[in-house]
């Protein structure tokens, strides 16, 4: 499935232009209707007048009302240069007393207070202001005053506001759409200097992020993070480069021993002499197997080797102890070591990796095995709340000064018996380290031997 790529500018540009696309056509909208307003306050005003005028002529000579103008008042009444102006005056008890023509009556009517409404004349469009009075007649009648006129005026002011204001929003739109083309711009180049910054990281040279242009606060999040994955890849790497360097420094030399001691077996001719050759062939191959996995150990105890803290789960380290110690049984009697377990059978749980917890056990029992004394004993204690695993030995012991040391990678003590490399208390350690355990090496009890004791942080819901 191809992903179409979007542009972040256009996407923005849309975003912004098309909301004042719309705020023009409302303003356009706004001004048409306040136009429309306006025009119609000013020319209403002029039928209310002419209205007034009319009413104030109606007479009244004792049994009816009667309204007559000259002819010169009429004339000055029905002229406009432009719009044709339409009258209509009647009473309530007698009917119409003036008007050149019958308009629409209004829809409601209150004393003294002008009406204003729309309507129709024939084919033509008119704007109507109408009022009641009481005529001065007797009886109590009334007279409803109407006057109307055709909109073109009306019409041609509202075109005169609309054709000033459009031009001048256009104007501002076109403005603001390149303030806003501007403004988009100018801060999109904060990324862009960034994309053009992570392009020149080389994988040899990795190094955060540092652009010279100011980073937008909301921008800032996102290098932040970016910083935090190169800086989690340059410790990868220099994990791996030490892994490979390490490896190759302690493969390089059981590998020559065993390459002539093969060589030896081959060409001995004596049987006897063969035999032993292969048998130290056989011991070097069993030793390399066990410092191949070891460093295979260390490589997944890394940083970049461990689990992730969402994939780790809950592990009862009561049983993986006790499963490990069966494991190393048949070693130790081998060697005449007492091996034993002290603590609860199951329910002691950890959240890790239930596998490198294995090999962090496994790790300070074969020490305790190959570092003690023949004959000795070796103990694994659990103890909880907080979760606590011991490993102790009757054995020589290490030195207060050398405890640090011993959890350096190849590090052995000086004239140690035993044939480790150097590498089962520093795996142990980088294991404590990605468990959040805190790893501490003393003298067991009585200052005789040596424990090493890891305490894991504490867990909700762990049994005590």
């Amino acid at each position: 499935m191809t992903v179409v790529r979007q542009s972040l500018r256009r996407r923005l540009l849309t975003r912004l232009w098309g909301p004042l696309l719309g705020l023009m056509f409302a303003g356009a909208l706004l001004s048409f209707a306040s136009a429309r307003y306006f025009a119609n306050l000013v020319y209403d005003q002029w039928l209310f007048d002419s209205a007034m005028t009319l009413a104030s002529q109606i007479k009244g000579n004792g049994a009816e009302p009667t309204l007559a103008l000259p002819t010169s008042a009429i004339e000055m009444l029905e002229w406009d240069r432009i719009d044709r102006v339409f009258y209509d005056v009647t009473t309530a008890h007698h009917g119409r007393i003036f008007g050149n023509t019958t308009l629409p009556r209004p829809p409601i009517t209150q004393f003294g207070q002008p009406i204003y409404y729309d309507g129709t004349i024939g084919q033509l469009a008119v704007r109507l202001a109408a009022v009641m009075i009481h005529t001065p007649s007797s009886g109590g009648d009334t007279a409803t005053v109407v006057i109307a006129e055709t909109l073109a005026k009306r019409n041609a002011v509202v075109r005169s506001i609309m054709a000033a204001i459009i031009p001048i929003e256009a104007g501002l739109l076109l403005l603001a759409g390149l303030s806003i083309w501007i403004a988009v711009s100018s801060t999109l180049r904060s990324v862009d200097h960034l994309t053009v910054d992570l392009a020149r990281i080389q994988p040899n040279r990795l190094k955060p992020l540092e652009s010279s242009q100011a980073i937008p606060q909301e921008i800032a999040p996102l290098v932040d993070a970016l910083n935090g994955l190169i800086e989690r890849v340059a410790e990868g790497r220099d994990a791996l480069q030490r892994f490979v360097a390490n490896a190759a420094h302690q493969l390089r030399t059981p590998l020559a021993a065993l390459q002539l001691q093969t060589q030896r077996a081959l060409r001995e001719s004596d049987p006897v002499r063969r035999q032993e050759a292969l048998t130290a062939v056989d011991r070097g191959m069993q030793r390399l197997t066990h410092l191949t996995q070891q460093l295979l150990t260390l490589a997944r105890a890394e940083p970049t080797g461990a689990p992730a803290d969402e994939q780790q789960q809950s592990v009862d380290l009561a049983a993986v102890a006790r499963q490990t110690v069966e494991h190393w049984v048949d070693t130790a009697i081998a060697l005449g070591i007492d091996l034993g377990y002290d603590g609860k059978a199951s329910g002691v749980l950890v959240r890790g990796d239930q596998q490198l917890l294995t090999e962090l056990i496994g790790n300070l029992v074969d020490n305790g095995i190959q570092y003690g004394k023949g004959g000795g004993r070796v103990t694994v204690r659990i103890s909880t709340a907080p979760a606590i695993l011991s490993v102790e030995d009757d054995g020589p012991g290490i030195p207060a000064a050398e405890r640090t040391r011993v959890l350096e990678r190849f590090y052995r003590l000086p004239a140690s018996v035993g044939s480790g490399s150097g590498l089962g208390l520093a795996i142990a350690n980088e294991i404590a380290a990605r468990h959040g355990a805190h790893l501490e090496i003393g003298a067991g009890k009585g200052g005789i031997g040596t424990v090493v004791t890891v305490t894991f942080p504490a867990q909700d819901g762990s049994q005590s």
